[in-house]
């Protein structure tokens, strides 16, 4: 006997993965690259922390309402097209319902078995039918901007408090370093997590976090010595 079991698909988590993975990134990178570049023109320890706050603060502000303004504009596209396509459905079933059809022999349905996958999943719902397989709109992969904005916030304001925790607990004499040391690994960390949540593999992930996050920490920290030499 058949027994129906839930499936996890890896698939489900890509739109908070992907808003919770980017998020963390900007909090770490940003945030470490600000305080890296702030401590490298020789800056007083305290005025380290209070910009590197201000770039936490600021970040997450700009991260929420990038990622709302971006995913809204991709919710009301659905909607248009959702209405659309509820209009052609009233104006014209029988075409919609070939349309429909076709799409299942593009993918090697026989004609006659496409035609009755049609007709059957219309009955049950004709618009979710034309949603998921002719505009590739699904639950799992809807635009949610409200949770996508809260993510990214969240993750950024996490991923940003440790170089700045970092820098706290540092000497004055070895932020750079150790901000630089402990901002890296944690994107290590961090880019092997979100592979490891996504089932890719763990290694380049994790080195492409690592060496962007090197690479903006670097170019941040050269700039901030030759405008405190300057200034």
């Amino acid at each position: 006997m058949f027994h129906p079991h839930r499936e996890n698909h890896l698939v489900e988590r890509i739109g908070w993965l992907r808003a919770a993975v980017l998020g963390a990134n900007d909090g770490i990178i940003s945030t470490a690259s600000l305080v890296v570049g702030v401590a490298a023109a020789a800056t007083a320890p305290s005025e380290i922390i209070v910009a590197g706050v201000a770039g936490m603060i600021a970040g997450a502000m700009s991260m929420a309402a990038g990622e709302y303004v971006s995913v809204s504009s991709q919710a009301d596209t659905e909607r248009a097209d959702l209405a659309r396509e509820r209009r052609e459905l009233a104006a014209d079933p029988r075409g919609e319902e070939e349309e429909l059809a076709q799409i299942y022999v593009g993918r090697g349905l026989a004609p006659a078995l496409a035609r009755e996958v049609a007709v059957q999943l219309m009955a049950h719902d004709a618009l979710e039918a034309h949603a998921r397989d002719e505009l590739g709109i699904t639950a799992t992969a809807a635009a949610r901007p409200v949770q996508a904005a809260l993510a990214s916030a969240a993750t950024f304001t996490t991923g940003a408090i440790v170089p700045i925790l970092a820098a706290i607990a540092s000497p004055a004499s070895m932020v750079v370093p150790v901000v630089f040391a402990v901002s890296i690994a944690l994107l290590a960390l961090l880019g092997a997590l979100g592979a490891r949540a996504g089932g890719a593999s763990l290694l380049k992930p994790t080195l492409r976090v690592a060496l962007w996050g090197a690479l903006a920490m670097a170019v941040t920290a050269g700039i901030g010595a030759l405008i405190g030499k300057a200034v």
